[in-house]
């Protein structure tokens, strides 16, 4: 069996790249199964299955790598994660899905300052730069209409915190796979985070009445238990243990591309010049990010290596 350790990163970057691909349809898939299962339910029954399914599959793996400190940690994981998407639906309620959409994403402004603080890497101005034109970008695919405005109201505020909350989930994800066994740290996340929801859903949310239950429902609930969440989150985990945090989430990003395709495959949305123009900044963010941002670090890297020869054949002198 490959080690994860000796699988190339520009494999990791594709498989994100598909994650997103699964995120974007799964808006579309979500469409109908909001309207049916409450949202915090919706997510204990999602994750608390898909944790359940990933125990199964890695049950020997989870064994080895079992300890009280993993488990803390995928708790850890799971209550960044859980309170991201519970503070995204409720903004929901109170603003419109473009602005939440957008505000949601600008968590790829913030993790690369997030990453600074845990890390102590400060981000290159290539990092930052690329993380504005993508939310510039997202600002034209997820805001779709001239009437919506940014303002300051509770749903603008929660969704926010959404922002900040998932940012410091990825932080913490690429933080704690640094010694953790991530496959295992992702069993855990995926168990609280069921449990998380479950006891929110029961005590603050209706559960729906069995005839809604439709196969069609079923049929949708499965495929946010296996592909959204067991296969999707699980490549976001891994990829973060092997990919910088500040380029993943540019790579994050891409679901806001899949899910306007989706919708324009789907549903018919017209493609206009300015959905053309925010896929072009988000495509060129990434780009930035992998191209010009690894070649100005190691212009830096090599004049840094001659200052110091410099600095010290002078005291040789």
């Amino acid at each position: 069996m490959i080690a994860l350790s000796n699988i190339p990163t520009g494999v990791y970057k594709a498989l994100l790249v598909l994650a997103t691909v699964i995120w974007g349809y799964s808006f579309v898939v979500m469409k109908h199964v909001v309207d049916v299962v409450p949202p915090a339910l919706l997510l204990g029954v999602r994750f608390t299955l898909a944790g359940l399914l990933l125990l199964i599959i890695l049950h020997k793996r989870v064994k080895k790598h079992f300890s009280w400190n993993m488990v803390a940690c995928g708790a850890a994981l799971a209550l960044f994660d859980f309170s991201a998407f519970l503070t995204q639906t409720i903004g929901l309620q109170y603003t419109t899905p473009g602005i939440n959409a957008f505000l949601t994403a600008t968590y790829c402004v913030i993790v690369p300052f997030a990453w600074w603080a845990v890390a102590h890497k400060r981000p290159s101005i290539c990092n930052v730069g690329a993380a504005v034109i993508a939310v510039i970008g997202i600002w034209l695919v997820a805001v779709t209409t001239s009437g919506e405005t940014l303002t300051l109201g509770l749903g603008e505020g929660l969704t926010q915190i959404c922002a900040v909350l998932f940012a410091i989930h990825i932080v913490l994800v690429s933080r704690f796979s640094k010694t953790r066994d991530v496959l295992v740290l992702t069993v855990f996340q995926f168990i609280f985070e069921g449990l998380f929801g479950l006891c929110v859903g029961t005590v603050f949310e209706t559960p729906p009445a069995l005839y809604l239950i439709t196969p069609e429902v079923v049929g949708q609930m499965a495929f946010l238990i296996i592909f959204a969440s067991v296969v999707a989150f699980g490549i976001q985990n891994v990829s973060l243990a092997y990919v910088p945090p500040a380029q993943a989430s540019l790579f994050l990003s891409l679901e806001s591309v899949f899910g306007v395709i989706f919708s324009v495959l789907l549903y018919g949305e017209v493609v206009t010049a300015r959905l053309l123009l925010g896929f072009t900044l988000i495509f060129v963010a990434i780009l930035v990010n992998e191209i010009l941002a690894p070649r100005l670090e190691a212009k830096r890297a090599i004049v840094k290596v001659k200052r110091k020869k410099w600095k010290e054949d002078e005291g040789n002198v």
